[in-house]
């Protein structure tokens, strides 16, 4: 794989992917539907998954390319491939609190190794770059050219002190029972693969996911967090969480700086 020119697509396509995306948000109405699983999908999901996968398509024809909106088809398995959640967070979008993101990840070896999340209501943008770090760009988010990339690391954690994030449709009691295993300084909320992002800047110290997710929906942000030092792992056996597994479902994970004492279940 040519991983500079991987970088270059995908951040274009989440660009692009991301002006659909804010012209739909920015209606006074838009349809809502209910998948099979009874999950909602918008007019916002299928532009972008179209836009992304005709881009993927192209660029990288002889590699696997793995969609939530096309999950339906996905009848191939392989360890490496790239892998797409058109818009993360659509109950945000729905509810127009804006962390929502456009997620694109390459897999190679059941490990996400590059990957993008854009999170275009916030104005956020973090990425892979060719060598596998990971920065934050800043400024105008230019199609056509990078503005500056501000290297991101996680934090060094103060375990009498964490930062906490959480998620903010998807709290339960499960999650606040193992939370409170920590010695937590504050708890931060956020929707969709930002909360990755929030570890991966070092604004929050552990992210704790008791709860169904998929691969696409883990992807970007998991590459991007390894790419700060990060790391996540699986919640049950604290071994890594990996990629390309039957159904693309993800067991429960913890997301952390690697300086966090883990807590078991």
């Amino acid at each position: 794989m040519d991983y500079a020119r991987l970088t270059d697509v995908m951040r274009r396509l989440a660009l692009e992917a991301g002006d659909v995306i804010m012209e739909i948000y920015a209606r006074d109405d838009f349809d809502v539907k209910a998948k099979s699983d009874d999950s909602p999908v918008t007019a916002a999901d299928e532009a972008a998954d179209a836009l992304i996968s005709a881009g993927l398509r192209a660029a990288f024809p002889d590699v696997l390319l793995v969609t939530e909106e096309q999950a339906a088809s996905h009848t191939k398995q392989a360890d490496t491939f790239l892998i797409v959640d058109p818009l993360d967070g659509t109950k945000e979008f729905i509810n127009r609190r804006g962390d929502f993101t456009v997620n694109i990840a390459y897999v190679e070896n059941g490990a996400p190794t590059r990957g993008v999340v854009y999170a275009p209501a916030r104005g956020r943008m973090f990425y892979t770059l060719a060598d596998g770090s990971a920065v934050e760009e800043t400024g105008a988010l230019d199609k056509a050219a990078p503005g500056t990339q501000e290297p991101i690391r996680v934090s060094t954690p103060d375990n009498a002190a964490l930062m906490i994030v959480a998620s903010k449709s998807h709290r339960d009691q499960a999650t606040d029972d193992y939370i409170n295993k920590y010695a937590a300084k504050d708890m931060k909320s956020a929707g969709s693969s930002l909360k990755f992002c929030l570890v991966a800047t070092g604004e929050a110290d552990i992210y704790p996911r008791v709860g169904r997710t998929m691969e696409w929906d883990t992807a970007a942000g998991h590459a991007v967090l390894s790419g700060a030092g990060g790391a996540v792992i699986r919640f049950d056996d604290h071994t890594p969480l990996t990629y390309g597994k039957d159904g693309y479902a993800n067991p429960f994970f913890i997301a952390h700086a690697p300086g966090v004492e883990l807590k078991k279940p």
